[in-house]
């Protein structure tokens, strides 16, 4: 699933190519895409027809595109598979096509939202008096915005009584951290995935929020992380971060710190990361790891 980069990515993408243009037409070509939308396809294509788009946004793996002149965005959520295009009109429909935007201008392009496994999709929601779709209210902001709190974030850590891994995915606590970036942050920081969070002093907290902070905007400058065809930016390109990985994907290979073989471990079905020299498992568990 994309994580904050790839997401942050897609979101400058159709900024580029978006925001600012008015919709002419919407068509819902698979009810699932507009699930999350209750009124149904029919209402979600009437209430956008005629509004302009604003400045493209997003907190964490969500984005959202608002309506310029209404108190509504279009939320989108990408699932495992989706994919928002800018295409030209008269490009071949791709086979698992799911809506089409189409403009009232003289572009010549259209967005679409493609997604194979139909996880993904488009809503339609009423704003916050913060800005955001009020169906993601409860998402915390993400390590790169500005307005983060990093002391508020190590309080709760020490407070929530968990391991550090499953305090990073935690998305009301941090938003964008998936499990590519959360493993990748750990091995930087020689924090093993089942460390308990109320063992984090403040400047190893700290240290940790740094690396995660470094290894998306690592990501960024690359255009996020790519293992297969099913992630691409809004011009159908995909991101080589996968290339500079140092945990994620690489069991059985040298620790580029130690030279230590990289583990993997089942975890929350999904999977760890992990160096057993460089991240020592907390003593509880260390007989397992």
């Amino acid at each position: 699933m994309p994580e904050l980069p790839e997401v942050e990515v897609v979101r400058r993408g159709l900024q580029r190519w978006v925001s600012g243009r008015t919709i002419a037409e919407v068509e819902v070509l698979h009810p699932r895409a507009v699930r999350r939308h209750p009124a149904g396809a029919g209402d979600f294509a009437a209430r956008l027809k005629g509004h302009s788009v604003g400045i493209a946004r997003r907190r964490g793996k969500y984005l959202w595109l608002p309506l310029a002149d209404t108190d509504t965005s279009i939320l989108g959520h990408l699932g495992m598979s989706g994919q928002l295009l800018v295409q030209p009109e008269d490009a071949a429909d791709e086979k698992h096509l799911r809506i089409r935007i189409r403009f009232d201008d003289r572009l010549g392009t259209e967005l679409r939202f493609v997604d194979q496994r139909t996880f993904g999709g488009l809503s339609l929601h009423d704003n916050t008096p913060e800005g955001l779709p009020d169906a993601i209210a409860h998402i915390a902001r993400d390590p790169l915005d500005p307005a983060f709190d990093d002391a508020a974030f190590h309080a709760a850590l020490r407070l929530r009584r968990t391991t550090v891994k499953r305090a990073l995915l935690d998305q009301s606590l941090i938003s964008g951290v998936g499990n590519i970036y959360a493993d990748e942050a750990l091995w930087r920081a020689r924090l093993h995935y089942e460390r308990p969070t109320a063992t984090l002093t403040r400047p190893r907290s700290a240290e940790l929020l740094g690396h995660v902070r470094d290894v998306m905007t690592a990501a960024l400058a690359v255009g996020g992380t790519t293992f297969d065809s099913l992630y691409v930016n809004v011009n159908g390109e995909s991101g080589y971060f996968d290339r500079s990985l140092d945990a994620y994907g690489r069991e059985d290979e040298p620790c580029r710190r130690c030279g230590t073989l990289m583990r993997r471990r089942p975890w929350m079905n999904r999977s760890s990361y992990f160096c057993p020299r460089c991240q020592r498992a907390p003593r509880l568990i260390r007989t397992s790891s």
